[in-house]
C-alpha cells in the first residue's frame, strides 16, 4: 500500500551560508583560527576510538577552519541543478548577515544582488525558497559587542531584516528569522563549545531574552511589510525519554522537556506562523548529581544503530517530537533531519523510516507541510565545531577537487519525492 503525502507537500534539503558558501568574514572565522589547534589536540578525548580511527582528519587543525568549504557561493546554480534533478521543490538556506552588512550601517549592494540571483535561480527551477536570516554567525562588528548578550543587537538585526524583507519581498514567502536560538545560547553562551565561547548563566539568559525579543519584533516588522509573509522559527528537539523509567529520571525528563521544548514554544508561539522542527536523535535521560545545574542530564545510549557522530538512530522519535510540537496549533515544517554517514550505508533507510513516522503523524491529523533533509551536500559541520569529517550530504563533496557526486540515498529520496509518498 502506498503512503501518500498531502498535495503540495514541500520536499527539499537544507544548507547554511557559513557551512557551504566559503570565504566569509564573520565572528566565527576568527574563533576558528584561534581554536583550531586546541580542537585538534582535544579530539582524542572527545571522540571514541572507532571514530578516531575512521576519521583521522579530526587531528588536523585545518579540519576546524571553514575556508572555502564547498564554494557554494559561486557554484549555487550547479548545486540547484542537482537539487532540481533530485525532484526537490523547496530549498532552505541562509542569508549571511556579515555579507549584507559588513560594517555597522553600511550595506553591500553587490551582496544584496548576489542573494537576489540566488533567489531567482531557485524560482526559475520551480524551487520554493525558505530563507533563514540568522544561522548563528554574526558580522565581526556585532561579535565585538558580545553579539546577542548585548541588547543593542536586537536593534541592529531589525535594521538588517527590514532591508532584506524590502529587497526580496517579491521573491520570498517563507522566512525564518532565527535558526535554533536555544542551541546557540546553550553551546555558545552557557557551555562555551562554539562561538562566542562564553560560559555564563547570566549572559546566556540575556542572549535568550534578546533572541525572543528579536523574533517578536521581526514578526511584527515582516507583517507590516507584507501580510503574505509566512514567518517561522526552527527548534532543535530531542525525543526526551527517561532511562529505564526510573522515578528520578522521569522527573528529570520532565524538567528537561520544560526547558528544552515547552519554554521555547511558549516564548515563540505568538511570533510565528509555523514552527520548524529539527530532529536527529533521542535523549535517554539519566540523572546524576553534579554539573552546571547541580544535576547532569546524561544521554544514556541504549540503541545500537548510530551515525558517525555516535548519535542513536531512532526514527520513532520524530513522531514523538511532532506530537509535542503539534500541540501548539501551528503548521509544522521539518526543517532539518539527517545523519552523519560517510559510507551512505544508513541514509536511505534513515529517510524512509523517519518519513514513515511523519506520514503516520499526518494521518493522525497533524498539520505537517514539508520535509527538508539535512543536508543537501557535505559541509563544514559547525555545531560544537566538529569540522569537515562528519558527512551529512545527499551529495558527496570531494574537498580536494570540490567535485559534487550524488550518493545512492540522493536517488532513494528522489523516488520518494516523485511518488509523493512511500511504497
Amino acid at each position: 500500500m502506498n503512503k501518500i503525502f498531502p498535495k503540495n507537500f514541500l520536499w527539499g534539503a537544507a544548507t547554511s551560508a557559513h557551512q557551504v558558501e566559503g570565504d566569509l568574514n564573520n565572528d566565527w572565522i576568527n574563533w576558528e583560527k584561534e581554536n583550531a589547534e586546541r580542537l585538534a589536540k582535544g579530539a582524542d578525548e572527545k571522540w571514541e576510538k572507532w571514530q578516531q580511527e575512521k576519521f583521522p582528519e579530526m587531528f588536523d587543525s585545518q579540519n576546524y577552519i571553514s575556508g572555502r568549504t564547498c564554494e557554494h557561493y559561486s557554484r549555487f546554480e550547479e548545486d540547484f541543478d542537482l537539487a532540481k534533478s533530485g525532484g526537490h521543490n523547496a530549498h532552505r538556506f541562509s542569508i549571511e548577515w556579515s555579507r549584507i552588512e559588513p560594517e555597522n550601517g553600511k550595506f553591500d549592494e553587490q551582496e544584496i544582488e548576489h542573494y537576489r540571483k540566488v533567489l531567482i535561480a531557485l524560482r526559475k527551477r520551480g524551487i520554493e525558497p525558505f530563507v533563514t536570516l540568522w544561522h548563528w554567525p554574526n558580522p565581526v562588528w556585532v561579535g565585538e559587542m558580545n553579539a546577542w548578550a548585548n541588547r543593542e543587537t536586537v536593534k541592529y538585526f531589525l535594521r538588517y531584516a527590514e532591508r532584506v524583507f524590502n529587497e526580496y519581498e517579491d521573491l520570498v514567502k517563507f522566512w525564518m528569522p532565527l535558526n535554533e536560538p536555544s542551541t546557540e545560547v546553550s553551546l555558545g553562551y552557557l557551555f562555551g563549545q562554539q562561538p562566542p565561547g562564553i560560559r555564563s548563566k547570566i549572559l546566556a539568559n540575556a542572549a535568550f531574552k534578546n533572541l525572543m525579543q528579536v523574533q517578536k519584533d521581526v514578526y511584527k516588522l515582516a507583517k507590516s511589510i507584507s501580510p503574505d509573509f509566512q514567518i517561522g522559527c526552527s527548534h532543535f528537539m530531542f525525543d526526551i525519554r527517561p532511562y529505564k523509567n526510573l522515578p528520578w529520571n522521569i522527573v528529570a525528563a520532565e524538567v528537561m522537556d520544560f526547558f528544552g521544548n515547552k519554554r521555547f514554544f511558549k516564548a515563540f508561539s505568538d511570533s510565528c506562523d509555523f514552527f520548524g522542527v529539527q530532529y536527529y536523535q533521542p535523549f535517554h535521560v539519566n540523572f546524576k548529581l553534579g554539573g552546571i545545574f547541580f544535576g547532569l542530564f546524561e544521554n544514556k545510549k541504549i540503541i545500537k544503530k548510530q551515525s558517525d557522530l555516535g548519535w542513536q538512530i531512532f526514527p520513532e522519535g520524530i513522531y514523538n517530537v511532532l506530537k509535542k510540537a503539534a500541540k501548539n496549533g501551528k503548521p509544522i515544517y521539518i526543517t532539518e533531519n539527517g545523519l552523519a554517514d560517510s559510507t551512505d550505508g544508513y541514509r536511505a533507510n534513515f529517510i524512509r523510516e523517519h518519513l514513515e513516522y511523519v506520514q503516520r503523524a499526518i494521518a493522525e491529523g497533524m498539520d505537517i507541510r514539508g520535509y527538508f533533509h539535512w543536508s543537501l551536500m557535505d559541509n563544514f559541520e559547525f555545531v560544537e565545531m566538529r569540522g569537515f569529517w562528519p558527512r551529512f550530504g545527499l551529495i558527496e563533496i570531494d574537498y580536494e577537487t570540490l567535485e559534487r557526486k550524488p550518493r545512492p540515498s540522493f536517488y532513494a529520496y528522489k523516488k520518494i519525492i516523485e511518488n509523493n509518498g512511500l511504497e
